[in-house]
């Protein structure tokens, strides 16, 4: 643990920092596997897992355990550089547009790892923002606030983004076991 002084209303504080290597260690396969919620391609994720890490390192400085945990600060980062992905890979997709490529929207197989294959479907006929808001609640079981933190809505929309997306699952569940 590192002690870094905060001057908070004329008064220094001392908030008690772990190091970054401790962190990263015992982090790593959530934000990984948040990664590949997000992205459903398990190569994709584990490049922006390393961006990830590698920003979080350059920003551990700003890092402040009195806002949230390490871990939901990590996953703030991890949405960051998956958003700047996808921002990119949007950009590349238009200056390619005359010669677009019909990406299947299906998740391949096996890319949530050990579902069965009527859940990996239905995971895939959901939304990203859905998948999201699962991978941090179920996949990560963060905490409600937390969950909202990272994705940058509130704990009400956060709560309602959830009960939304797990109704979709089950209703795409249940048709699938009905079909």
């Amino acid at each position: 643990m590192i002690g870094r002084r905060r001057r908070i209303s004329g008064v220094h504080v001392v908030a008690e920092v772990p190091s970054f290597e401790s962190v990263a260690e015992r982090h790593l396969d959530d934000v990984h596997a948040y990664l590949v919620y997000l992205t459903r391609d398990r190569e994709v994720a584990e490049e922006l897992t390393a961006d990830t890490f590698e920003k979080a390192l350059r920003r551990w400085r700003q890092f402040d355990p009195r806002r949230g945990s390490a871990r939901t600060w990590l996953c703030q980062v991890a949405r960051t550089v998956a958003l700047d992905h996808f921002r990119a890979e949007q950009r590349r997709r238009r200056r390619e547009s005359a010669y677009a490529l019909d990406r299947d929207d299906h998740a391949e197989d096996g890319v949530f790892g050990g579902l069965s294959p009527e859940l990996e479907r239905a995971l895939a006929g959901l939304s990203a923002g859905e998948r999201e808001v699962i991978a941090l609640r179920v996949l990560l079981d963060l905490e409600i606030e937390a969950s909202a933190r990272v994705l940058g809505i509130s704990r009400t929309a956060c709560t309602t983004r959830l009960s939304r997306a797990l109704k979709k699952l089950e209703e795409r569940m249940s048709a699938d076991v009905a079909a």
